[in-house]
């Protein structure tokens, strides 16, 4: 009974939306936990599109508006995935005492030793450009909004993100996936984490291990900056953990929820 009544917020990726969620949100649902999947600015059904939104701090606001809302006695478990990473950094660095442990899940993953810059750098020395096969990016300057914006494309989705994900989920994404940026332009607004805020919540990295989106030595070289951080791992799963592994992932988020 420890585990019931839980407020989980969880935050999807660059180019999905709140449906990605569908499995892990069914079953902690079913578990008799309160689950809250926003959709990020230009994402899922939100209706504004990408060219519309001015900065990362734009993008995250969904998530923040949530977070305002609870109340002051309440604290959520505040789940990350891929580049979401840095958007709850941000609700974390907002509203550290209504996060009763932030859970990264191959998500990135910022400290006070290594910051939201130098992980972009560093991801993109592991995963050049050509890595992302036959997804395009577009940074062209008459068009507003941010730079670069990336559209996924459909090799790569299958042999990088959803390669061992049931087949169902990789059509449902075709279907349902937006152009998404990692707001390079906004960069010089994105190292806003502190030792006080940030740092004073409850942190966990789950690893997952045959993710090719965000290489496990990647995963683990972010883990290796953050030594306060617990680290879990999950096996067959790839980076789409959430529908490829749903069973053990919300099994390791019950038993984060129940231990902070």
């Amino acid at each position: 009974m420890a585990t019931k009544n839980k407020h989980f917020v969880l935050v999807h990726g660059m180019c999905h939306g709140a449906w990605c969620w569908y499995k892990l949100a069914t079953m902690l649902e079913a578990a008799g936990h309160r689950v809250t999947t926003p959709d990020l600015l230009a994402s899922g059904i939100n209706p504004t599109k990408i060219e519309e939104v001015e900065s990362f701090a734009d993008y995250c606001r969904p998530l923040l508006e949530a977070l305002e809302a609870i109340p002051p006695n309440e604290q959520v478990v505040l789940v990350g995935h891929s580049l979401s990473g840095f958007c709850i950094a941000l609700a974390m660095e907002k509203f550290p005492t209504k996060v009763s442990v932030a859970v990264f899940v191959t998500a990135m993953m910022p400290s006070e030793m290594l910051s939201i810059s130098k992980i972009k750098e560093e991801y993109s020395k592991e995963h050049p450009i050509e890595y992302f096969l036959d997804s395009t990016l577009s940074a062209d300057p008459e068009i507003p909004g941010p730079k670069p914006v990336i559209t996924l494309g459909p090799t790569y989705l299958a042999t990088k993100m959803y390669q061992l994900c049931p087949p169902q989920d990789l059509t449902l994404a075709r279907g349902l996936l937006r152009p998404g940026s990692q707001f390079n332009s906004d960069q010089g607004k994105q190292d806003m984490i502190s030792k006080q805020n940030y740092g004073s919540v409850n942190r966990v990295f789950i690893v997952c291990k045959q993710d090719k989106a965000i290489k496990m030595e990647f995963q683990r070289w972010m883990v290796a900056h953050s030594p306060e951080t617990e680290v879990n791992e999950i096996k067959g799963a790839d980076h789409m953990a959430m529908l490829s592994q749903p069973i053990e992932l919300s099994s390791l988020l019950t038993e984060m929820a129940q231990k902070y």
